[in-house]
C-alpha cells in the first residue's frame, strides 16, 4: 500500500513532465511547475529566482505566489540564503528558526539543468503553521531538477530581461477606511515597485484593494501606514498642495468612464489639460498620434466609446507623464474596440511611459511585462513575463 503523501509526490512528478512537454514558453512551464510543487509541499509562499547573467548578474524573482513581502528583493550570488543556494548549487533546508522576519520554515533548492544553474526555487512556511520535513525538502529538490531538465530538453529559452529603473515604490503600505467607529483595512501591507517603461497589470476580485492602491500611487488618496515614494521623493503623508503638483507633473489618468468634459470638443479637452503644465505636449500632435485628428472638433457625445477612450488616453499623454494609471480602460468596450485601445496603450509603453493598469480581464495579462494578483488586501501572486504578446494577438 503506497503512502498517500508519497503517491501525491509521484503524481506531481508526472504532472510536471506533462506540463512542460505541452508548454510553449518558459514562463508557462515554470509557473505551472511551481504551482504543482507548491501544492504538494503545502507551502504558503513560493518564489522562483532567476539569475540574470547577461544583465546585472543578480537573482531576481520572476514568479511569486503568496509572496507579500519577498517580491521586490534581489540577491547577488553568495548573498543570503537564495544567493548561497545558487552559487553553491546546493539546497538549503531550515525546518525551523530561520533568522528572518515572518519565516518559520524554509526550503530553497537550485533550479539547474545539466549545463548550468538557472536560479533557484524557494518555499516559505507551510500553510498549516507546521514546519517542512526533510522528506519534503528532498522531493522539492527532485522536482526542481526534473523541471529544469525537462525545460532544457524542450529547448525553452529563459531569455534576458532588461533591468529598468524604479520610478515608484510602495513599502508595507496599509490603508484603513473609517466609518464612525468601524475601521476597514483595505490594504494590509503591500510591497511593490513600478519600473520605467513597463506595462504592469493588476488583477484581483472586487474589494481586494486594486483601486485603492492605484489611488495612492496617483496621489488621490493617502496611505495609513507604510511608505510611498516616486523618483525617490517621499509622498507618504504629503500635503494636498504637494500631491496636486505631483499629479500634475508626473501622473496621467485613464478611466473606465472616460471622464471627458462633455461641453468641450476632443481638441479642447486636450488643450484644457495641456494648459495646466508648462512643458506639455502639442495637443494636435497627440490627437494625431492616437489616430483621431479627423475627430478633433467632435464633442464626446458625437464619438463612439472607443474614440472617447482614445481621446482620454491622448488627454493623459498631453501632460507627458512618467506614469499612466488606467482603471479598467476596456471594460465598457466591445472586443474590437478594446483591442484598438490596448494597441494605443502598447504604443505608449513602447515610447517609454510606464502604465499601471487595473483590470478583470485575464487575457490582458498576456501583453503585460509584469502581472500582480491581489487578494484580500495583499499581493498574492507576481509574474514576470519575458515574452509579452501583442495586443492584436489577444482573444476574449
Amino acid at each position: 500500500m503506497i503512502d498517500n503523501a508519497l503517491y501525491k509526490q509521484f503524481k506531481a512528478i508526472g504532472e510536471i513532465k506533462t506540463t512542460i512537454s505541452g508548454a510553449s514558453n518558459i514562463e508557462d512551464a515554470l509557473h505551472q511547475c511551481i504551482k504543482i510543487i507548491q501544492e504538494v509541499s503545502s507551502a504558503e509562499t513560493a518564489v522562483i529566482w532567476y539569475y540574470d547573467k547577461a544583465g546585472d548578474e543578480r537573482l531576481h524573482p520572476t514568479y511569486a505566489k503568496g509572496a507579500r513581502v519577498f517580491i521586490e528583493n534581489t540577491f547577488k550570488p553568495g548573498d543570503g540564503i537564495v544567493g548561497k543556494v545558487f552559487s553553491e548549487s546546493s539546497p538549503a533546508f531550515f525546518p525551523e528558526g530561520v533568522p528572518e522576519e515572518n519565516i518559520r520554515s524554509l526550503i530553497c533548492v537550485p533550479l539547474e539543468n545539466q549545463y548550468e544553474t538557472l536560479g533557484c526555487i524557494e518555499f516559505i512556511n507551510r500553510k498549516d503553521g507546521s514546519c517542512f520535513t526533510r522528506e519534503e525538502a528532498d522531493i522539492c529538490e527532485i522536482m526542481a531538477m526534473l523541471a529544469a531538465t525537462a525545460i532544457d530538453e524542450c529547448g525553452l529559452n529563459v531569455g534576458v530581461s532588461e533591468q529598468k529603473p524604479v520610478i515608484a515604490s510602495l513599502r508595507r503600505v496599509v490603508k484603513d477606511f473609517r466609518n464612525g467607529d468601524i475601521v476597514t483595512r483595505v490594504l494590509k501591507g503591500v510591497d511593490l515597485d513600478v519600473y520605467e517603461g513597463e506595462l504592469l497589470v493588476i488583477l484581483g476580485e472586487s474589494g481586494c484593494g486594486k483601486s485603492t492602491m492605484l489611488n495612492i500611487v496617483g496621489g488621490m488618496d493617502q496611505l495609513t501606514e507604510g511608505e510611498f515614494r516616486f523618483r525617490g521623493e517621499d509622498y507618504s503623508h504629503a500635503e494636498e498642495k504637494i500631491l496636486t503638483e505631483y499629479r500634475r507633473e508626473h501622473i496621467g489618468f485613464i478611466f473606465q468612464s472616460y471622464n471627458l468634459m462633455p461641453n468641450l470638443t476632443a481638441i479642447q479637452n486636450l488643450k484644457f489639460i495641456a494648459e495646466l503644465k508648462k512643458d506639455s505636449d502639442d495637443p494636435e500632435r497627440v490627437l494625431e498620434w492616437v489616430g483621431l485628428s479627423e475627430r478633433r472638433n467632435n464633442y464626446p457625445a458625437q464619438m463612439s466609446g472607443g474614440q472617447q477612450q482614445r481621446v482620454s488616453i491622448a488627454r493623459a499623454l498631453v501632460k507627458k507623464p512618467e506614469l499612466i494609471l488606467a482603471d479598467e480602460p476596456t471594460a465598457a468596450l466591445d472586443y474590437a474596440t478594446g483591442i484598438e485601445v490596448l494597441s494605443i496603450i502598447e504604443k505608449v509603453v513602447e515610447s517609454g511611459t510606464s502604465v499601471m493598469m487595473v483590470t478583470h480581464n485575464e487575457e490582458i495579462t498576456k501583453m503585460a511585462n509584469r502581472v500582480v494578483r491581489m487578494h484580500d488586501g495583499v499581493i498574492d501572486e507576481m509574474i514576470v513575463n519575458r515574452h509579452p504578446a501583442k495586443a492584436t494577438d489577444l482573444v476574449w
